[in-house]
């Protein structure tokens, strides 16, 4: 990619991030979520047909917006490409996670333009904060409907780096370093084997580290915090592409989570790297 290509995109993604870093919370800040909403449907609009779906919960209910993009050959099981676009309360929530909602539009217009190799399902899931209620409610359907996917990737907090790194279990620190300049992709035990495509075709535009995980990620900090996790527990292979959050980026769920906190040449590697990755699994 060229300097001026690199400078493109990442102008691209300011732009998007400067519409969706806003308090967006489905309780607190419904006016934000409403926006922001409107904002991801007018993007998708333009690409394709959008499907509005909603879902309720007890006394939450709230919208997923589905965009179905053709690919090369109609008849390969489609890949599921998602990111909340919901935020925490009291907090702008530019990497968590504007930063996975603005890399999702990018993805979404490259892919509508030059279609990869399978069709793609681009999904902006409402309620993640609120229990990942969003992407529940399509999974259970989904499942409900014999919906086979290829792969379901869940686009979570995907632009903070740091001089420093923690892990849910210190020993980690031996293999992945100590610091937190690295994109992680992290599998259940039936997606594992395609973690090393992933990663070597991610790898070649950022720095990829993989984590596969046994039992649904049940008894590890923090895998499980994402709309990946629905799909796991229903039996779906998943990812969760992310920069690991609060084991990385202090700003998490706090004010302080504002764009000009964010890398965004980092965030311009990940989505060249997603793209590579995700256009002929």
């Amino acid at each position: 990619m060229t300097s001026s290509t690199s400078n493109t995109l990442q102008q691209r993604l300011l732009a998007h991030l400067k519409q969706l870093a806003i308090p967006r919370h489905a309780r607190w800040d419904q006016f934000g979520l409403l926006a922001v909403r409107s904002y991801i449907k007018e993007q998708l609009a333009a690409l394709g047909e959008v499907e509005e779906h909603y879902f309720k919960e007890g006394i939450d209910a709230g919208t997923n917006l589905i965009l179905k993009l053709p690919g090369q050959d109609q008849q390969l099981t489609p890949l599921l490409v998602a990111a909340h676009y919901d935020g925490p309360l009291e907090s702008p929530g530019a990497d968590d996670n504007a930063s996975g909602i603005a890399a999702l539009l990018e993805l979404a217009q490259r892919w509508q333009a030059a279609p990869p190799r399978r069709p793609v399902w681009i999904v902006a899931f409402d309620q993640e904060e609120w229990g990942m209620l969003g992407s529940a409610a399509l999974a259970q359907e989904l499942k409900a409907a014999g919906q086979k996917l290829k792969l379901m990737v869940s686009l979570e907090m995907l632009a903070y780096t740091s001089p420093t790194q923690k892990y849910p279990h210190e020993a980690m620190r031996a293999i992945y370093g100590d610091r937190g300049d690295f994109i992680a992709i992290v599998a259940n035990t039936s997606a594992g084997l395609m973690l090393p495509g992933l990663a070597r075709a991610m790898g070649n535009h950022v720095t990829t580290k993989v984590l596969p995980v046994p039992n649904a990620g049940h008894g590890i900090q923090g895998v499980r915090l994402s709309d990946h996790s629905p799909f796991w527990d229903n039996g779906y292979n998943a990812v969760m592409v992310t920069d690991t959050a609060f084991m990385r980026n202090p700003h998490y769920h706090q004010a302080t989570d504002t764009i000009e906190t964010l890398d965004l040449a980092f965030l311009t590697s990940v989505v060249e790297g997603l793209d590579a990755a995700l256009s002929r699994p």
